[in-house]
């Protein structure tokens, strides 16, 4: 028997500590080169050197209070998500408010709408950066939304989180309730396809005329589904070609990354028999149409490219923007909010409820509608081949529920602030959907440097709580999370 099988109190508890220690050393490590970098071409470099020395500091006393050794229990690893996706966009907002750029209020919301992929700015001077920290914004984003899809695919079924178990049971990652080396192949698979898409997606950038520079830092939050640009108006400085380019690259980070792994590995089959891909392209196909019929008046020859460009942009939550579509006129921009609620597919980069769960709440709709009329039938919930477990339906039926009240409180807050009523609504499902650019005030080319301070910090809640998919955040204000598991009591 091992020392943690024993409950030794001298492991129990320091999986979290290891995992945050980690996070915050790679964090400094990598902020010290940007340092670096940033001094050698003349950027502003002390907000990176101080990040480097709060994450390598931190870091290192972590690592020596926690060990890895064991495996973690399912409150351990809850606490090791939550403040992991907490603590590395704190410490990495320091590169964008040490030097003056923004207020620390602004910095921390602009980093944590770079880890978890957002896409949302306060940024209204875009000359006010260097090249250096429009590189870390980048690259912010790229490694946050691995790190999210790594989660979703092998921590949070798992976890038993909103039903993640039943979607991922064709995928090489742990089972019951033990982290093992799957987990590890379960990584690779995913890295491997995410990084070679964001070295295509590069090369195609440079193909249609942009600069190693563009191609580089648009590829990362590309296939990141982030959204961040060093330009100040996203893609609609940018040529046609190079529009046309982004579409299948961001349409691709909408779906699952294990799906195509099974696809490049020689089963491109499994694409077309999954039915949330399906689904989730017959979604594209229509709101595209739908916007091209809206925006012919306007638009004329360009309509077709800016409906297909904004609706994968949208529903995918990359949140680039081929114009300002805060000037369309409401019905166009209403496809684009109904875009806003529903996401990309499970397992891929994009933020958003997912196709898969709604798929899930339709079919369950209609059986209760046929049990109407056949009460003691048996209707099981089917999504393709395989049957929706009750407690997946109750799983998925509770985030529902937590995300509609979560933005109805968002919007009811920020209204309440003083915000318009556009503006509050399309800010409040931006930010929770992770999707970034919304509506009225806060729309694409404007950004929320508008917004006051608390509502800036609310709304960099609402990202947290939407990446870590909302439940996992709720937990936390739960009576259970506060009472100690009986091994941990020391009276006992």
């Amino acid at each position: 028997m091992t020392p943690r099988e024993a409950g030794d109190p001298r492991v129990r508890g320091r999986f979290a500590p290891r995992i945050l220690g980690a996070g915050l050393t790679g964090l400094g490590g990598l902020a010290a080169a940007f340092a670096l970098a940033a001094r050698l071409v003349g950027d502003p470099w002390t907000g990176f050197a101080a990040t480097a020395v709060v994450g390598l500091a931190a870091g290192t006393l972590l690592n020596v209070l926690g060990r890895a050794d064991g495996d973690p229990s399912r409150r351990e690893a809850l606490v090791s998500v939550l403040t992991l996706w907490l603590l590395v966009p704190l410490v990495g907002s320091m590169p964008y408010w040490v030097g003056g750029a923004l207020s620390p209020v602004d910095a921390l919301f602009e980093s944590m709408s770079g880890f978890t992929a957002t896409g949302a700015t306060v940024l209204s001077d875009f000359g006010a950066l260097g090249p250096t920290t429009f590189v870390w914004r980048a690259l912010s984003q790229w490694i946050g939304a691995i790190g999210i899809i790594v989660l979703f695919v092998a921590v949070f079924p798992q976890l038993a989180i909103a039903g993640r178990q039943l979607f991922f049971t064709e995928a090489p990652g742990p089972t019951e309730d033990r982290m093992t080396p799957r987990l590890r192949n379960t990584a690779t698979a995913v890295l491997l396809v995410y990084a070679g898409l964001t070295l295509a997606a590069g090369i195609a950038y440079l193909a249609t005329g942009l600069g190693p520079y563009q191609a580089f830092t648009h590829a990362l939050t590309t296939m990141a589904a982030g959204g961040f640009s060093p330009e100040a108006r996203s893609f609609e400085g940018f040529s046609a070609a190079t529009q046309w380019a982004a579409i299948p690259f961001m349409a691709l980070a909408g779906v699952s990354f294990t799906l195509q792994f099974r696809a490049w590995s020689g089963r491109p089959r499994a694409l077309w028999r999954d039915t949330e891909f399906r689904t989730y392209l017959a979604i594209l196909g229509v709101a595209a149409a739908a916007l091209t019929w809206l925006l012919w008046p306007s638009e004329g020859g360009s309509s077709l490219r800016h409906a297909l460009f904004q609706s994968v942009s949208i529903l995918t939550t990359t949140g680039y923007a081929s114009t300002d579509f805060a000037d369309w006129h409401r019905p166009a921009q209403t496809v684009l909010l109904l875009l806003m609620f529903i996401g990309g597919s499970a397992g891929s980069a994009a933020g958003g409820i997912k196709v898969v769960r709604l798929l899930i709440v339709a079919r369950h709709t209609a059986r209760e509608v046929q049990r109407v009329l056949h009460p003691r039938a048996v209707l099981p919930v089917r999504v393709g081949r395989r049957t929706v477990p009750e407690e997946v339906l109750r799983a998925v039926a509770a985030f529902i529920t937590l995300y509609v009240a979560l933005f109805a409180t968002l919007t009811t807050t920020l209204v309440m602030m003083g915000n318009d009523y556009v503006t509050a609504f399309s800010a409040s499902i931006a930010a929770l959907g992770n999707v970034g650019p919304a509506i009225g005030a806060v729309g694409p080319m404007a950004g929320y440097a508008v917004l006051s301070d608390p509502a800036t910090l609310l709304l960099t809640f609402a990202m947290y709580a939407g990446r870590l998919e909302v439940v996992v955040v709720f937990v936390v204000f739960t009576f259970d999370w506060w009472r100690l598991p009986r091994s941990w009591r020391p009276w006992r």
